[in-house]
């Protein structure tokens, strides 16, 4: 049977301050999660009742074994996360001042197992046959993952629906990409171009189009091959434009942050889990507005994703209390 989502991307253990508002060397107790952006859409649609799996890679070691158990526990199928001997598992700490402020430390070094996922290794098959593929803009910012990713976007040919995340974290890239964006520019425009959906915040779509202003960043994502140009605006809300001239301006749902980290996580599972129902523009980012917003108002992000229920009563308050 053909998985509903699987994702492609990074992995690994979130380290968060159990107390919020306290610099890191401040801090004297954490817990640890299950972490990776693409990890966490696969969660997020799991937990919303869809069949999913992960193509990424962790360490030979001790984080690693609790990440497979996570997965598991999370009923993801964990059938392609291997293991890179030699490079541990990625940890990354964060810092928690609400509403809007919330530093992420990777530690990633010598490199990221996740950036050692081969080509020849994807089960190409079940990439082409699952309805929806989710790939990141990190899985493109060095070899072999750059390749894996474009190849399995390629083969995929844009089969059901393939959804880029531009995702873009400057600390995950080179120094040249680093010190000048633009050099990520041709490997965003080659993954647009197998793309049936964009998404991305106003400075990745910047990254991807040159273009901050909502409005013309989709359009420039569309004219660069997508169907469909979902632009998170923050407080602003979120913009969504089809091909076909459908488009949807939605606000935020009021909610009092705890820790902002997750919640694009949650509205990408709901995304997929919204286009899958094939409901009408409006009604999916109302829902992935709704399943960010939960995350946003706790602390973890794998373990907040929401269930069905949660974001129903959400939609039906109007707010996340």
């Amino acid at each position: 049977m053909a998985y509903d989502l699987i994702t492609m991307g990074r992995i690994g253990v979130d380290l968060y301050p159990l107390q919020t508002g306290v610099p890191l060397d401040r801090v004297t107790s954490f817990g640890k999660f299950l972490g990776g952006s693409a990890t966490n859409v696969a969660v997020a649609a799991a937990r919303l009742g869809l069949r999913t799996a992960v193509i990424t890679r962790t360490g030979d070691d001790p984080f690693g074994t609790y990440l497979h158990e996570a997965l598991r526990g999370f009923g993801v199928d964990d059938r392609w996360v291997t293991p890179v001997p030699g490079l541990p598992t990625p940890v990354t700490f964060c810092e928690i001042f609400p509403p809007d402020d919330f530093p992420l430390y990777f530690y990633r070094l010598p490199k990221a197992p996740d950036l050692e996922i081969h080509p020849g290794e994807l089960d190409l098959d079940a990439i082409r046959a699952a309805r929806v593929l989710w790939v990141t803009g990190t899985g493109l910012s060095e070899e072999p993952s750059r390749s894996a990713t474009l190849g399995a976007l390629a083969h995929r040919a844009r089969s059901g629906i393939t959804v880029f995340d531009l995702d873009w974290r400057p600390a995950l890239w080179n120094s040249a990409a680093r010190q000048d964006p633009g050099t990520a520019r041709p490997f965003y425009a080659e993954a647009l171009r197998h793309a049936t959906v964009a998404v991305g915040n106003v400075d990745e779509v910047e990254i991807a189009t040159g273009t901050r202003e909502p409005h013309a960043a989709a359009r420039a994502l569309l004219d660069a091959g997508v169907e469909l140009a979902v632009v998170k605006q923050g407080p602003k809300g979120v913009l969504a434009v089809h091909r076909d001239g459908e488009s949807a301006e939605v606000p935020p749902l009021p909610v009092t942050v705890l820790n902002g980290l997750g919640a694009g996580d949650a509205f990408g599972g709901s995304l997929c889990h919204g286009l899958l129902e094939g409901w009408d523009l409006e009604t999916v980012m109302r829902y992935a507005n709704a399943a960010g917003a939960i995350v946003a108002s706790r602390l973890e992000c794998s373990s907040a994703m929401p269930t069905p229920d949660e974001v129903a009563a959400a939609l039906a308050a109007g707010a996340v209390r």
